[in-house]
């Protein structure tokens, strides 16, 4: 059977008019404050679940919320886990 011819395209480069360079300002390390605020966020939530397993129904306010201190804890330890992604 005879081999099929291949056409080669051009390669497509874009105008130069069209192109804006974009300078990236380089991002250093993130504040050790940060860092800390992180952490203790995500330890805070940790606590605030532990906490409630143990001694909420002894203590009146988490008593009160019942099972919104679930969702209280596990925010703040997803929000802790959020500032992962912008952490340097």
């Amino acid at each position: 059977m005879p081999k099929s011819k291949v056409r080669k395209k051009a390669v497509y480069t874009a105008p130069a008019d069209r192109r804006t360079p974009v300078k990236v300002k380089a991002a250093g390390p993130s504040h050790p404050i940060y860092v800390a605020v992180m952490l203790g966020v995500m330890l805070l939530g940790l606590a605030w679940l532990v906490v409630n397993y143990i001694a909420g129904e002894d203590i009146p306010f988490m008593a009160d919320l019942q099972n919104w201190n679930f969702a209280i804890g596990f925010a703040l330890m997803i929000g802790g886990l959020l500032m992962t992604m912008r952490w340097r």
